[in-house]
């Protein structure tokens, strides 16, 4: 089987991924502030934090937890010799192309990294979480409170209005406008 951060990275969602789009209104992200490389080991140990920190201060099954960024980019490694004699055994800058060392996600200023949905009353355990995930990446980063409803493109004021005109259509963790 492929390591855990690989399976991880694929679905890329954790907790209550199942649960309707009206169960969790409050959502937060995780922005970076920073254009980094972000290494698929440090997306793994943040996304580890985060669910262990929201599952201790509310509760398994009260929060959708989604990785946004995906590791992609493959960073590679030319070795070097530093022993006696390594000048005889090794060709220098000539085929220097490198054996793959690792993945990393390539991140601009302002992309979200993760994001947490969940309810109004567990709005301090989702700040908190992203907090402790942030120590587990390089950089600086933010964590902005959205106004939307969810992951839906909705804020909230408008999400109500449309819900009450019957416009929207439940689609797992997002809705769909109906015409």
């Amino acid at each position: 089987p492929e390591p855990r951060t690989t399976q991880t990275m694929k679905g890329g969602d954790n907790a209550a991924k199942r649960e309707s789009v009206e169960s969790f209104p409050y959502v937060c992200h995780l922005v970076s502030d920073e254009r980094e490389q972000l290494s698929s080991e440090a997306l793994e140990a943040a996304r580890v934090a985060a669910n262990k920190t929201m599952t201790k201060l509310s509760s398994k099954d009260a929060f959708h937890l989604r990785i946004r960024v995906h590791p992609f980019h493959v960073n590679r490694i030319n070795k070097m010799l530093s022993c006696a004699g390594a000048d005889r055994l090794q060709t220098g800058m000539r085929h220097a192309y490198g054996k793959p060392q690792g993945v990393v996600a390539r991140v601009k200023i302002g992309q979200v990294l993760m994001s947490i949905r969940t309810k109004d009353t567990h709005r301090a355990a989702a700040i908190e979480s992203l907090r402790r995930a942030k120590f587990k990446f390089p950089g600086r980063q933010k964590i902005i409170e959205s106004k939307k409803w969810g992951f839906t493109k909705y804020t909230r004021a408008r999400y109500l209005e449309l819900q009450e005109a019957g416009r929207l259509l439940p689609d797992g963790a997002t809705v769909q406008y109906d015409n």
